[in-house]
């Protein structure tokens, strides 16, 4: 959206306002109702390479057996009793299914298994298991499965979703109360930014079918989706409101606020978006679906931001400010300004002191990230224990070594082979059980043949826990050694090993391989966009050289969190010692698209004090103090919002909380206050030079520099 059209855009919402907000109520529901039309296409997996090849193979051919339930049973004392496990068998064959009944190697826990090949309910199941519970209170007798184990974690999925939503908004509010000190002027972003999420969530729908997304991609549209709509409105209703201060009619304020930060919003909304276009380049199908919900909702908030918020500013004009809350403290009361300008002032005097007393800091938060492992946990790691199925599935593993994480040896033969290939798998897993890698299976080896080729898979238990070091290697001595002893050796056969371990190493494997092209991507895109918006060679560099800083010491955090154990009663989660593999890369791009609003933000008042002529240490500390009010505010409710989802229950969205909060409060206020200044008072006139090979870049205009009170959260008065 160039400059002039943007303008063009605004100045028609502000003539005509209540048919630009009657346009955006339309938009939202047209959204919806296309979500609801095209329903959200969800991927079955993630997987990439070897694994997805096995999944490919698996899904044409049929080979997925039957959806299995289970009931679980375990004696604290003492083996199952024979009554019970007769009882749950018996009930199972009320309900028209064929039990099979396993007992673990101490006599402890029993399973009762049935593959659920006619039309019988899982909540028939339940109820069955439930009822032999009841007939035997000695034991612990619980239902899990397949089908089961799903419903639990889809439970998880919604339920973490409906409680960002219940403690967001409310959260969100309370804060811009706390920057406003008016009702009206707090309801505002929180609006917008809702308003921006719901007509995402919609959109979602219809481009899940181009970008197929994981369940979790609906949490990341409402993360981001609050924080960027109400940062971008922010700013917008902060300038606005100031320009009234002076006695400017609403129509000039509106108009002068759409030239400055209505350009700045979109600016720093595309940057954002074309950041989480990284994600892109990876070629992974889960960081796609990622990638196009934040841009989708990214899109929705800056197109809200340049439309109905100034129509609705428009409408509100003065009752902007109604809802006055007497006696509270808020951002232009507080001294804010007063705070960063002393601390400036102090880092200004001796910046070489408090540059190396911040790197150094960073750099202790970093290190940790030195030993940060990735990988990608299964299903069950990542959801929550909470649920009862998920609870009794652990313990069902725990207790039956042949009931974890299996690897799945998919074979695609010609026709007439399926005899042959299943003599060589039959060969493969007593190889694979005598070395220790995998245990006995207990599934049958399943074929397929048709006029057109033959198929085959097996299926084995994995040694270990199918996230840790020796399943691992088992996957890859299965696909190194074994496998082209075997099977392998025979001609005219694709094989492939797939299932959650494997999975979680092709997936790891492509993350490492395609993590430099996409930062090149994202540096270059920082580096070109400061360098064209300051015509310094000197503030990319510093810019993105700090935002790498904050980005390793958010990446120490999780390290620090996540990988040991003295935070889980605190944050509420099993620490596994690793850190989802797709975590880091996500983390990235949009910390640096976010970062880069203060960045843009503050550095824009910078330069502005300096074409006037004023020395840029003296630039900084004003500039910085004159922002501090509306940057402290955006930056404490993105940290609020992202803190909030470190309170969820899944693990891989408790770690993009923690990691995103760490990140965000570390840019506002090291980098902000420490970093930021001391650096350009060391560097000085230097932070603007540009080497005469580059002075035919164009001229970027700044809006003109403004007094302290211009950019606080000031309350005009009642017309």
């Amino acid at each position: 959206m160039s400059k002039r059209s943007q303008i063009r855009i605004g100045s028609w919402s502000v003539h005509h306002p209540r048919l630009t907000l009657a346009a955006w109520i339309g938009f939202v529901a047209v959204c919806v109702v296309l979500g609801a039309i095209s329903g959200t296409k969800t991927l079955d997996n993630g997987a990439v390479g070897e694994s997805a090849r096995g999944y490919a193979i698996m899904n044409e051919h049929r080979l997925w057996g039957p959806p299995r339930e289970l009931a679980y049973l375990h004696a604290r004392r003492g083996p199952v009793p024979s009554t019970a496990t007769r009882d749950v068998e018996g009930r199972f064959r009320e309900l028209g299914l064929a039990p099979e009944l396993k007992r673990s190697p101490d006599g402890h826990s029993a399973v009762v298994v049935a593959e659920l090949r006619r039309q019988v309910r899982v909540e028939q199941i339940r109820a069955a298991v439930a009822a032999a519970a009841r007939a035997h209170p000695e034991l612990t007798i619980e239902e899990t499965g397949d089908i089961s184990a799903d419903q639990a974690r889809n439970r998880t999925v919604d339920r973490d979703l409906r409680r960002a939503e219940l403690l967001a908004i409310p959260v969100t509010l309370l804060v811009l109360l706390f920057a406003f000190g008016s009702l009206m002027a707090a309801l505002v972003p929180v609006l917008l930014a809702l308003s921006a999420v719901i007509a995402g969530l919609g959109l979602l729908g219809p481009l899940s079918q181009l970008f197929p997304v994981e369940d979790s991609a609906k949490t990341v549209v409402l993360l981001i989706g609050m924080a960027v709509g109400v940062d971008y409105a922010l700013f917008f209703v902060v300038r606005c409101r100031a320009e009234r201060s002076r006695g400017a009619r609403i129509d000039h304020a509106l108009e002068t606020t759409l030239r400055t930060s209505g350009r700045a919003v979109v600016i720093l909304g595309a940057t954002v978006a074309i950041a989480m276009a990284g994600m892109y380049i990876v070629g992974v199908r889960t960081l796609s679906g990622i990638a196009t919900a934040a841009i989708a909702v990214i899109g929705c908030a800056v197109l809200g931001a340049v439309t109905v918020l100034p129509a609705t500013l428009r409408l509100l004009g003065p009752r902007i400010d109604r809802g006055r809350i007497p006696l509270l403290p808020h951002a232009h009361t507080e001294g804010g300004g007063r705070f960063w300008s002393a601390l400036v002032d102090r880092v200004t005097r001796r910046p070489l002191i408090a540059a190396a007393f911040a790197t150094a800091l960073l750099a202790a938060l970093a290190y940790p990230a030195l030993s940060l492992r990735l990988s990608k946990p299964s299903d069950l790691a990542l959801s929550a224990q909470s649920e009862p199925a998920l609870k009794a599935l652990t313990a069902v593993r725990r207790a039956f070594p042949s009931a974890g994480e299996t690897a799945i040896v998919a074979v695609q033969a010609p026709a007439g082979k399926q005899l042959e290939v299943a003599q060589q798998l039959r060969r493969l897993s007593r190889l694979a059980v005598d070395e220790r890698i995998a245990n006995t299976p207990v599934e049958p080896i399943r074929t397929v043949s048709t006029s057109k080729g033959s198929a085959a898979a097996l299926f084995l238990p994995l040694s270990g826990n199918g996230a840790n070091t020796s399943s691992r290697h088992a996957v890859q001595a299965l696909r190194q050694r074994l496998i082209p002893a075997t099977v392998g050796r025979m001609r005219g056969l694709q094989t492939a090993v797939t299932g959650p371990t494997a999975e979680d190493l092709d997936f790891t494997r492509q993350i490492r391989h395609t993590l430099p092209y996409v930062l090149a991507f994202v540096l270059a895109l920082a580096f070109t966009l400061l360098l064209v918006a300051f015509r310094s060679i000197i503030v990319p560099i510093k810019a993105i050289t700090l935002n790498l800083l904050s980005v390793g010491a958010s990446y120490g955090v999780l390290a620090l969190v996540f990988q040991h154990h003295w935070a889980e009663s605190l944050l509420g989660f099993h620490s596994n010692g690793t850190i989802v593999s797709r975590l880091p890369l996500f983390l990235f791009v949009v910390l640096f698209g976010l970062s880069m609003d203060y960045h843009v933000f503050i550095l824009s008042r910078v330069r502005e004090e300096v074409d006037r002529g004023e020395r840029t240490h003296i630039a900084v500390r004003r500039s910085i103090a004159s922002t501090a009010g509306v940057v402290t505010a955006a930056a404490t409710v993105m940290v609020c919002v992202f803190a909030l989802f470190g309170t969820l229950s899944s693990l891989e969205l408790k770690q993009a909380g923690v990691g995103l909060a760490a990140a965000v409060l570390i840019d506002a206020t090291l980098i902000r206050g420490v970093l930021l200044p001391a650096t350009m008072k060391l560097l000085g006139d230097w932070n603007w030079y540009l080497p005469p090979a580059l002075q035919w870049l164009p001229q970027i205009d700044h809006e003109p520099a403004r007094s302290l009170a211009d950019l606080q959260p000031v309350i005009e008065p009642n017309t």
